[in-house]
């Protein structure tokens, strides 16, 4: 499989604060990560609220430019290039948002919306953009006569169909998605998952998928890597990471995922505490102050990622759990 995007030890870190009465202060949004990304494939990114996924969306879009380290898109470095390469660059990546009430314009029409991205880069006359927007529409399962109609006349589902459309609409090669299911109705998430599965199918694409629900992930990934406190503590194929997680906070976030199955229910593996604050995150593991596992070495030292097992794990005592 081709390979699309790399990353190389990326960080982004805001400089906060700084008033007259505030220090200055950094907060690591992002701090170290690195992922391959082949065309067909799809790469999960989960973990808690505030552990970095959306941010690491927004690089992966271009949206954001790393402080430090790499993104490689077809093996062209997107951060060390001109604003003009990084615009070309950026055509190959699309993003689709987590809230399909709030991505689109309520002001235009479903064919304006998913023409929009072909006249902003000049793409085509009128009549061949008309011509790409209503066969999108049909690949992704809306009716030719809902052409005018406007946003709010729709659906959640039907809404955040539109956004993935227009997010095509450029034939890019990478589709960051964002949530993508996560405001939706359960009844309507496996409906987008299996289009999104169909349409990468069709076209080779791959997916950055960014979730918090593990259900989810396990319906689509390739590989999946969680993230905590803006740094991978486990990386691997999805199989493995579900049958046998290495990393103590996948093993909880495994467990606190909801499951009709009372065999699979691990209630005394539940999540305590809140995640360190990123202005000030600590020394060592920054999981020590939740792991029933930490040791004073924990606390000290910092855990770099280690390959065990095909897993890529961020932890000292991962052959100890496993």
């Amino acid at each position: 499989m081709t390979l699309l995007m790399q990353a190389h030890d990326v960080r982004l870190h805001y400089p906060v604060g700084g008033g007259l009465f505030a220090k200055k202060g950094l907060v690591k949004a992002v701090d170290g990560v690195s992922f391959s990304l082949r065309a067909g494939q799809t790469l999960a990114v989960v973990g808690e609220s505030g552990c970095g996924k959306s941010t690491l969306a927004r690089v992966a879009t271009l949206l954001e430019t790393p402080t430090s380290g790499e993104l490689m898109i077809d093996d062209k470095p997107t951060v060390s290039v001109d604003a003009a390469a990084r615009k070309a660059l950026r055509l190959s990546v699309q993003m689709v948002f987590q809230n399909p009430y709030g991505s689109l314009n309520p002001r235009k029409t479903v064919g304006d919306i998913l023409q929009e991205p072909l006249v902003i880069n000049a793409q085509g006359n009128a009549a061949a953009r008309q011509q790409a927007a209503r066969a999108m529409m049909a690949q992704v399962g809306l009716r030719d006569d809902q052409w005018g109609r406007y946003p709010h006349m729709f659906s959640g589902g039907q809404r955040q169909r539109i956004a993935i459309a227009r997010a095509l609409m450029l034939n890019p090669r990478i589709l960051v998605a964002d949530e993508p299911v996560s405001a939706l109705d359960v009844s309507i998430q496996a409906q987008v998952l299996n289009l999104l599965m169909d349409l990468q199918a069709q076209y080779g694409l791959a997916y950055l998928f960014i979730s918090h629900d593990l259900g989810v992930v396990r319906h689509i990934a390739d590989e999946v890597m969680v993230m905590y406190c803006g740094r991978p503590v486990e990386h691997g194929p999805k199989a493995s990471v579900f049958a046998t997680p290495r990393h103590p906070y996948t093993r909880m976030l495994l467990a606190a995922t909801p499951s009709v199955d009372p065999t699979q229910r691990k209630t005394h593996l539940t999540i305590k505490g809140e995640l360190p604050s990123p202005l000030n995150p600590p020394p060592g593991c920054a999981f020590a102050s939740r792991c029933p596992h930490a040791t004073s070495l924990c606390i000290e030292q910092r855990p770099e990622p280690r390959l065990l097992e095909g897993h890529l794990i961020a932890c000292h005592h991962a052959e100890v759990i496993g």
